[in-house]
């Protein structure tokens, strides 16, 4: 065998199994043991820090031992070996074609001798920012970005996500550095109508909805998809808002309405990272594409608006029986590649939502949180985190805290508010708005600055973005219109 650039770093060739490139299998030596990695698909889940849903799949390291070998062999790995050797074959997946279609050679030049190693000490060095990450943003692959992240301690995820702008606009500009847009998420159990108005309203009274007003549905009629989009745009006329609304119904209810003429802003779907969970979702590229064409055609934000909002979420593909033993991380950064193809105004992880099968507890949510962060802002998308966790998790509101507070250092675009914390219809625990009266007033974090101008305007914050208390013209205005019936 040749000599090889990294010691302890083993590749040897083996029959490839998709046709595509050589396999390889993989391995380091600690302290006389030999561990040895079957694939790239092994070592990348053998290397990703400990989480419930690999344990579930069955395909994560046995301890903390073996997952440092894996980390120290992946470190050592070119990220060229990304681009021979796909994790799901593109002749079986779309997604993984996709991947491969939008590979930007020229822009990989610039790390192309890289490990993934080195590609970390590259991203933190004080010389490298914005403009570097931005340049290099369509050589990455999602899974060299997985992988990286992989190597990463927190600091390290929060330090580099800070360096990285996202902008998007529809009325609004969202995520300028040092600020902090919010969903405004006015869900209503049996989508009754002045419960979401009022709910909605609740919301902006403590100045939260700069990046949506957006409604889960409880059902998918496309009557009342049209009756929430209505809804929500009468509100945001009537108040002036300078923001966007979005009922996040299936593409396929949202291309309905907008043939009935419904006045659709946003238009959401929820993806993941294989074609097969896609389908779970109903959706595929051509669906979506039709989705962008007509929510586009609409022209409803200004010049150039961004009219998508995606969801995604850690345990979608594996939940699906879609992950091909590819490990849950990897394939969340994958579903990114699906948004990225559809230029979205909003993408955002609902990092614990899926449950303790998934993510197990409040260290978990925590680090999976800033991984999707950091992973989707590499990858160029304007990207938020629901910070949430399921009644069973073992989770509770301080790792919240903890995760938002986190999330804001690391310059995150946007965050979920409910009434409470306390999601009625999803029965789920997200943020409260409040917890958005404390970015802004505790750890300097306004929203969007058309949005700040209306709060202001309307006498709900002060010159120094401050809530003053009783807002006497807003108040007024909302009691005197029939928003929420007589």
């Amino acid at each position: 065998m040749p000599a090889l650039p990294h010691p302890g770093f083993v590749l040897k060739p083996k029959p490839s199994s998709t046709g595509i490139a050589p396999a390889m299998s993989y391995a380091t030596t600690i302290e006389q043991t030999v561990f040895r990695f079957d694939d790239l698909k092994d070592l990348m889940a053998k290397a990703t820090p400990e989480r419930s849903g690999d344990q579930l799949a069955g395909i994560a390291a046995e301890g903390p031992v073996e997952r440092l070998a894996a980390q120290m062999a992946l470190a050592n790995l070119p990220l060229k070996a990304f681009l021979a050797e796909e994790l799901i074959p593109s002749e079986e997946d779309e997604v993984s074609q996709l991947i491969a279609d939008r590979h930007d050679p020229k822009a990989f030049s610039a790390i192309s001798s890289m490990t993934v190693g080195d590609f970390r000490e590259w991203l933190l060095k004080p010389e490298t920012g914005q403009r570097q990450l931005e340049a290099v943003t369509y050589g990455l692959t999602p899974e060299m970005v997985a992988a990286v992240s992989k190597i990463m301690r927190l600091q390290d995820l929060i330090s580099v996500a800070a360096k990285r702008e996202v902008v998007t606009r529809f009325r609004n500009t969202i995520g300028i550095t040092g600020r902090l847009s919010t969903r405004n998420q006015p869900n209503h159990p049996t989508d009754d109508s002045r419960g979401i108005a009022a709910s909605a309203i609740d919301g902006l009274l403590m100045g939260s909805g700069d990046a949506v007003i957006g409604v889960n549905p409880a059902t998918d009629s496309t009557a009342d998809y049209i009756r929430i989009v209505s809804l929500l745009d009468e509100l945001r006329e009537r108040l002036a808002i300078p923001t966007q609304t979005c009922c996040l119904g299936h593409v396929t209810t949202a291309i309905k309405a907008i043939e009935a003429g419904a006045p659709v802003d946003l238009v959401f779907q929820s993806v993941a990272g294989s074609q097969k969970a896609n389908a779970g979702f109903g959706v595929d590229l051509a669906v979506l594409r039709e989705a962008y064409d007509a929510g586009r055609s609409l022209k409803r934000g200004m010049p150039g608006a961004n009219v998508m909002y995606f969801e995604t979420g850690q345990g979608a593909a594996l939940s699906a029986d879609a992950h091909f033993g590819v490990d849950q991380q990897t394939m969340e950064v994958r579903a990114y590649a699906v948004a990225r193809e559809f230029d979205p105004l909003l993408v955002n992880t609902v990092v614990g939502f899926i449950g303790p099968e998934y993510l197990f507890n409040g260290k978990q949510i925590i680090r999976a949180g800033l991984e999707d962060h950091f992973c989707g802002k590499l990858l160029g998308l304007p990207m938020g985190v629901d910070v949430c966790y399921t009644n069973h998790a073992d989770a509770d509101q301080e790792d919240m805290d903890t995760l938002l507070t986190l999330l804001c250092a690391a310059n995150v675009n946007f965050v979920i508010t409910v009434p409470g914390a306390d999601d009625i219809m999803l029965n789920y625990q997200s943020l409260s708005h409040h917890d958005a009266v404390y970015c802004r007033e505790t750890l300097g974090r306004p929203p969007a600055p058309e949005f700040e101008e209306w709060l202001r305007q309307v006498g709900l914050t002060n010159v120094n973005g401050a809530l003053t208390g009783a807002p006497a013209a807003l108040a007024d205005y909302i009691s005197s219109s029939n928003l929420i019936g007589a």
